[in-house]
């Protein structure tokens, strides 16, 4: 009997579990769900002989190395921060683990002793990161086998709200983590630009967002992600001289948001000490210039130049910033006070669906020709809870699970998803899921 831990029971991990499940049907599986929430456990696993639901408080030692060594492969679903805590377990008693986080240099630093345990601990097997390597990998691979010299490549992700969702002025609703989402983009983000380092600092971040094409798809913006310039290594790409990886949205997102970083409100650097006893309106007052007779909304848009009728000041408007509902937070951050009034507009109803968006786009040369690739996938999830990003986060872990207990990996160490063996089995298997990588050709003589 082979046996599998996943650790967290949240949004993210219901495909994963259900996927597992399901396989757990046809092969000598047992699946253990452990969250410090059992009711939420319980209702991801449900009535089956195959797997069961327990409570682990994931800061009690002896519960959790319990657990850890009594099974084969651990998933770990919890914050990033807490995966080396479950990888100093796994790496005691010789366990495999996966994740969809990015890999740490604390967890890179136990590469060696993975190994030597004859144990993998396979990273950034998620959406983005994970299928967002895999696809660009398995591209990047084929035009150079076709002798083709890759002169840009950009790829971009976005996890957003589906049209017959769409029901704000932001055109946005929570589909991942809030928290990441109010903190995005506060590491300069760095890319390649005709052979040249480019930096984005967080204050021209979202001002400076880019519109792109995403092909059958429609228009978008797009804002550079942390360090492009680490995928140069990653994937062999050193003497291509334009690179960069970047998050969508929708038109008319990131203005709106950059103004949120103009006036401070995103910032989780110090505490506002009576910010339980302020409503919104007054937080925000805080920010601006006070002017005898003029509102918060009145000063808010003469501090940032804004049209009191405008775009900008009725998404601002939407989201009840400068109402007078008392923020009932102790001694809390800028950012943790928007996170709470973006919760309640942002919040996706039960019937609402997310959509998934990838493209990669590829510029090569080749026999003399100057080529175009455009490899672009989407999915819209089912409802709040069958998510796209659900999907997409959980199936590849679910799906490399599966083929490392069969032994068709043999992996050894810490990895991420970009080796021919790893991508080309995954992807397969992730096309029964509809992950499907459309291409668009285009080509003219240099």
């Amino acid at each position: 009997m082979q046996k599998i831990l996943v650790i967290g029971a949240g949004r993210s991990a219901t495909s994963l579990i259900k996927y597992l499940l399901e396989e757990a049907k046809t092969k000598e599986w047992n699946v253990t769900v452990a969250d410090n929430n059992l009711a939420l456990a319980q209702s991801k696993v449900g009535q089956t002989e195959k797997g069961q639901a327990i409570q682990l408080d994931i800061n009690d030692e002896e519960s959790r190395q319990k657990y850890i060594a009594d099974n084969d492969v651990i998933i770990s679903m919890l914050p990033a921060f807490m995966h080396g805590i479950v990888a100093k377990d796994a790496l005691k008693y010789g366990k495999h683990v996966v994740t969809a986080s990015y890999v740490s240099d604390e967890i890179e630093g136990m590469s060696d002793d993975f190994a030597a345990k004859g144990a993998v601990f396979m990273g950034e097997m998620g959406l983005d990161p994970g299928i967002d390597h895999m696809s660009a990998m398995e591209k990047i691979n084929e035009i150079k086998a076709e002798g083709g010299k890759i002169t840009t490549f950009r790829s971009y992700t976005g996890g957003i709200i589906a049209e017959e969702s769409d029901d704000n002025p932001w055109h946005y609703k929570f589909t991942w983590n809030p928290r990441n989402v109010v903190l995005a983009g506060q590491s300069t983000a760095k890319y390649l630009v005709d052979g040249k380092y480019t930096y984005a600092p967080y204050r021209r971040l979202f001002k400076d967002a880019q519109n792109v094409d995403i092909k059958g798809i429609g228009e978008f913006e797009m804002y550079p992600n942390r360090d492009s310039l680490d995928y140069q290594e990653i994937y062999k790409l050193q003497e291509t001289p334009n690179l960069i990886r970047g998050t969508l949205r929708r038109p008319g997102y990131c203005q709106a948001w950059n103004t949120l970083i103009e006036l401070g409100l995103t910032d989780d650097t110090y505490k506002i000490d009576d910010s339980a006893k302020l409503s919104f309106g007054d937080w925000v007052s805080a920010y601006v210039r006070h002017e005898p007779g003029a509102n918060v909304q009145e000063q808010v848009a003469a501090r940032l130049g804004l049209d009191m009728n405008g775009q900008i000041m009725q998404q601002l408007n939407w989201l009840d910033l400068f109402s007078d509902q008392k923020i009932e937070m102790d001694a809390a951050s800028p950012a943790q006070i928007l996170q709470k009034l973006l919760m309640k507009k942002w919040t996706l109803r039960p019937e609402d669906k997310d959509l998934i968006i990838m493209q990669h786009e590829f510029e090569y040369t080749l026999n003399g020709e100057q080529k175009k690739l455009f490899s672009t996938m989407q999915m819209e999830g089912d409802n709040s809870t069958d998510t796209a990003m659900a999907k997409l986060v959980g199936l590849p872990m679910g799906i490399f699970t599966k083929v490392l207990l069969e032994g068709k990996i043999n992996l050894k160490g810490v990895h991420i998803p970009v080796t021919q063996d790893v991508y080309s089995t995954v992807l397969k298997d992730l096309e029964d899921f509809g992950v499907i990588f459309k291409e668009t050709h285009l080509s003219t003589v240099s």
